[in-house]
């Protein structure tokens, strides 16, 4: 290394040994100096100094009778210009920037620490402003959006109500419904069975089940007695050809397997021969439960249409009335052959959709009932229309028991409300 080289190096280690004797208050340094031969910092190759060129920035403080003057370099520039005074003492050059110190001068500016951000924002484009500005506009409207998509239909927890209620079994209910999702196509049958009757067709399956649904109400049985009884009955006929003098006994017989099931106080034997006129012995009755009940090789466990009502009805918050309406449409649908085509949750679903639009005369499906059904309005037209046409001629034709059920005051007399025609 040469001697000029040698020479820069020790000045620079003089400037920053002297940063080091500032005073804060004042404005000069310690007086003793050693160093007497002292090059400009103008005169110092670039390549040596190895730091970015950034403008300092001088902030003003407010002091005991003068303005204190302290120098700040946002990029922790290490060198301070200084000059030596007539009087051999070192003091503080006029406030430059180091780039004027290498290249002319030029008077930095004295800004307050609040304006220190401004300098650095200063060198960010306009344009990447202008692009931010506007995304952050777009990520608002659309968080608006959705918080308002949430609140006019939000999807509702419908079991919070129920957490103090051990009958609600709150923890496992999904589980449950899960199970049931899962094993409907289990308790289904094939909508073409009766095609493999030699002797019965789907009219007098009608007759048979507008029959079960009246005895079942002089009984005053469970509502999930009769959906069983109905499951059992196409289940059967589905894997035993059976004789129409056979037909009423097969529907009888299914009613007291349901009724042992679900029923806590089961009908005699003898009550259901006097209801069939004592077209049947009690014998026959007891030998066609055992062809039943080996023939479906014990499974009753099958998830009906009534497990699903009771879930889906919750979901949308029905009223006595929705409620009532949601099962008088789904008994209509029990009598129709046809039917059979759709699941279980699929049937349930429709009329609870079915009822409402009867009710509120509009297109009515909640969010959470979706959620819950998993079932859009769109899934469920095709049954829906159906269940309308059904609800149209049910007073009308010779099977009228379903009609005449729910045109009671017990059942709130829905049988006469108008059907949703609008679906159609």
């Amino acid at each position: 290394m040469d001697s000029g080289s040698h020479q820069a190096k020790s000045d620079l280690n003089g400037a920053s040994n002297q940063q080091g004797a500032l005073r804060i208050g004042g404005s000069k340094f310690v007086p003793q100096m050693k160093s007497s031969n002292r090059r400009a910092l103008g005169n110092i190759d670039q390549n040596i100094l190895g730091a970015t060129l950034q403008p300092c920035v001088i902030t003003k403080r407010e002091s005991s009778g003068k303005d204190a003057i302290c120098m700040k370099n946002p990029e922790n520039l290490s060198y301070i210009p200084t000059r030596r005074n007539s009087a051999g003492e070192m003091e503080i050059e006029k406030p430059t920037t180091l780039a004027s110190n290498l290249s002319g001068h030029e008077d930095c500016k004295i800004e307050d620490v609040g304006e220190f951000r401004d300098v650095i924002d200063a060198s960010t484009p306009m344009f990447v402003k202008h692009t931010e500005a506007i995304l952050d506009e777009i990520d608002e409207i659309e968080e608006i959006e959705m918080e308002d998509a949430m609140e006019d239909d939000p999807v509702l927890d419908i079991d919070s109500s129920d957490v103090e209620n051990p009958l609600a079994v709150v923890e496992y209910i999904d589980d449950i419904y899960h199970f049931y999702r899962k094993t409907e196509s289990l308790s289904c049958v094939s909508p073409t069975y009766m095609s493999f009757q030699f002797d019965i067709n789907q009219k007098m399956r009608a007759i048979l089940i507008d029959w079960l649904i009246e005895v079942h109400y002089k009984f005053e049985l469970m509502d999930e007695t009769l959906f069983l009884t109905v499951n059992l009955i196409d289940r059967f006929l589905e894997r035993q050809t059976v004789s129409r003098k056979k037909l009423q006994l097969v529907g009888m017989t299914a009613m007291l397997l349901a009724c042992k099931y679900e029923e806590v106080c089961v009908p005699i034997v003898e009550d259901l021969i006097v209801i069939c006129d004592k077209a049947y012995t009690r014998m026959e009755v007891l030998d066609m439960e055992k062809v039943m009940v080996n023939t479906l090789q014990f499974n009753m466990s099958v998830p009906t249409p009534y497990v699903f009502m009771r879930r889906f009805l919750k979901a949308a918050q029905s009223d006595r009335k929705l409620e009532l309406l949601s099962f008088y449409i789904i008994e209509l649908c029990l009598v129709e052959y046809e039917m059979l085509k759709f699941p279980p949750s699929l049937l349930a679903a429709a009329a609870i959709y079915t009822a409402q639009c009867s009710l509120l005369k509009s297109n009515q499906w909640s969010k959470t009932s979706e959620c819950h059904t998993m079932y859009s309005e769109d899934h469920l037209m095709e049954c829906s229309r159906m269940m309308v046409t059904f609800h149209q001629k049910a007073g009308t034709g010779k099977l009228t028991g379903v009609h005449r059920k729910y045109s009671t005051h017990k059942f709130g007399y829905v049988a006469r409300s108008e059907p949703a025609q609008f679906l159609l």
